[in-house]
């Protein structure tokens, strides 16, 4: 089994956030649009008429996609995170030694932050504005997180029986999803460098996952 082949949630959907000048759908090219506003000027000051002329389209065709301009940056944070998902889990090689699967995690995970932190730190300062929508969107994206790891970690213990000796627990992998995004929050928020992470975040992973799987 290689990592491609894992079981991970959302590895089959399309391609996120494309760029806002592509040719494709206008559900696509909105999302796209409502990014690069974001990355622009943040979500506050975005409004509907900056998305669709990002995306060249009308306001007929973002109403047809959405219901508000609240719903399509609910769908940009799903994007994102699919995204996010896609890279972390095809970064990880099953048959690689167990130090070098959680470096490239970590990597692929803070490297998709890192790339784009001002629409990380608009989901982090909006989402509780949306109240129970955003609530709910965000715990059901660290579930999604942590059945990606778990997921991950499976495909380890099939590709190399032996090197995980029990799989991982939802409990286990919440805590160190949830973890993780509370420092890149805390870390975001002060302005810190977040591949200045990489080293502390690889090295408490492991020790985690060497106590509950190893």
């Amino acid at each position: 089994m290689t990592a491609r082949s894992a079981s991970v949630p959302g590895r089959d959907e399309p391609p996120a956030i494309p760029d806002a000048g592509e040719q494709g759908g206008h559900r696509e090219r909105l999302i796209a649009a409502m990014a690069t506003a974001i990355e622009a000027k943040e979500y506050r000051e975005t409004t509907v008429a900056d998305v669709v002329r990002l995306a060249r389209t009308s306001r007929r065709s973002f109403y047809e996609q959405f219901e508000d301009r609240d719903a399509c940056f609910l769908a940009l944070f799903d994007a994102t995170n699919d995204a996010m998902m896609r890279r972390v889990a095809e970064s990880v090689d099953p048959d690689a030694a167990f130090d070098q699967q959680v470096d490239a995690a970590v990597a692929a995970y803070i490297g998709s932050v890192s790339e784009h932190p001002a629409l990380f730190a608009s989901f982090v300062r909006e989402l509780p504005a949306l109240g129970s929508a955003g609530a709910a969107r965000s715990a059901a994206t660290l579930e999604r997180f942590a059945r990606t790891l778990i997921a991950l970690v499976d495909a380890a213990a099939e590709a190399q029986p032996g090197m995980v000796r029990r799989p991982l627990t939802m409990d286990t992998a919440i805590v160190i999803v949830g973890g993780l995004r509370e420092l890149l929050v805390f870390s975001v928020q002060s302005g810190r460098d977040l591949q200045e992470l990489r080293e502390t975040v690889g090295a408490t992973v492991k020790a985690i996952l060497r106590a509950s799987v190893v």
